[in-house]
């Protein structure tokens, strides 16, 4: 298996518009889960080229706890051809003696939850870390040497305005990252933020949200990043080769409670419960729900959805015969361009790319 997920789901406080599986600690015993994280890496040899530690947030974990993890990790897995470790950290769970202990365990690559730069707007989000938090963790993780780092951004956020959105991209670029990801906010089921827009208190709006999203390109692609998909921006040598692996359609394991996987054709997730994720796991039993072998018509929609985001593109040999008219259309529309072997969506079709997607299968 060259990928490898893992899932951490705690947070110390619930942002109104994430759709993770993650919950507050509690009482959760957290040697006995990272117990079962290690229980679980060990159903397989596996020699990843990529780690990814996701959540919820894995800097959440105390150093006692993260350590012992990342030595587990290590005991477990054969880093030998490992080229990226990524973990995803929080302004507020970040310390100098963390930071170390990240680097001195092999992780590569840090995404830094920032998410904007105004505490008015952080408040919205429901954020526990303000512009000072961010900051200053930013400096520990700059002094900490980490080969690659990663800023996340939203935009369209209730009540962000244009001003306060290019405000955010200029001073991220002012701190030099290595990569930006910068999504527009979705408004997800089951959050509190799609509550409040089905009661009419916030609102979508495509127009705003392709201004937010022409203003990112322009101002990043300006000081030298490349757009290689939709959502992300990489300087020369900087592109997440794990993420990369997920719209290529590569397989992938996921461990930890509520992680996805995908391997050989088949797709499955485990309990999206964590106390009942760590029972069954250390008493030996199998966690995957939803097991489904996914057929080639799903592939074929998921490949749409996720290729045609990236710089690559679109293979061509996907375009079924009959779609080959609306293709010349959105060409001659100026919202896409292709070749012998790829399509590939211009400026103008990125914004656009979920309805040019499903318009190109048919």
């Amino acid at each position: 298996m060259k990928h490898l997920y893992v899932h951490i789901p705690f947070c110390h406080r619930i942002c109104p518009y994430c759709s993770f599986h993650k919950h507050t600690p509690g009482g959760t015993d957290m040697t006995a889960f990272v117990d079962a994280l290690l229980r679980e890496v060990e159903k397989q040899p596996l020699q990843p080229q990529t780690i990814f530690f996701g959540g919820g947030t894995p800097t959440m974990l105390s150093d006692v706890h993260l350590e012992r993890l990342l030595y587990g990790l290590k005991e477990r897995v054969d880093f030998s051809q490992m080229v990226e470790f990524t973990m995803e950290a929080n302004p507020r769970s970040v310390t100098e003696s963390k930071a170390a202990l990240m680097r001195a365990m092999g992780v590569t690559r840090i995404s830094l939850g920032i998410q904007a730069w105004d505490d008015e707007t952080l408040k919205t989000l429901g954020r526990d870390h303000a512009r000072a938090d961010a900051e200053e963790t930013w400096q520990v993780l700059k002094a900490e040497g980490f080969p690659s780092l990663n800023l996340d951004l939203m935009f369209s956020i209730p009540g962000q305005s244009m001003d306060t959105w290019r405000s955010t991209l200029e001073h991220t670029i002012a701190l030099q990252p290595d990569h930006i990801s910068a999504y527009n906010l979705n408004y997800e089921e089951d959050t509190d933020f799609f509550r409040r827009l089905k009661a009419g208190e916030y609102r979508e709006d495509e127009g705003r949200d392709a201004d937010f999203f022409n203003l990112a390109i322009d101002l990043l692609e300006a000081d030298g990043f490349e757009h290689y998909e939709i959502s992300n921006y990489a300087k020369a040598g900087h592109r997440s080769v794990h993420n990369e692996a997920y719209w290529m359609g590569e397989d992938y394991l996921g461990i930890g409670p509520g992680a996805f996987s995908t391997v050989g054709g088949r797709r499955w997730h485990n309990v999206k419960d964590t106390p009942r994720y760590m029972a069954m796991t250390l008493a030996g039993e199998d966690t995957a729900v939803e097991v489904e072998e996914l057929t080639p018509d799903q592939r074929r929609t998921e490949r749409f959805g996720l290729e045609l985001r990236t710089a690559r593109g679109l293979p061509l040999e996907l375009i079924a015969p009959e779609s080959r008219k609306m293709l010349e259309t959105l060409r001659d529309q100026g919202l896409l361009s292709y070749d012998e072997s790829h399509l590939r969506l211009t400026r103008a079709g990125k914004p656009l790319v979920d309805p040019i997607a499903v318009a190109l299968m048919g």
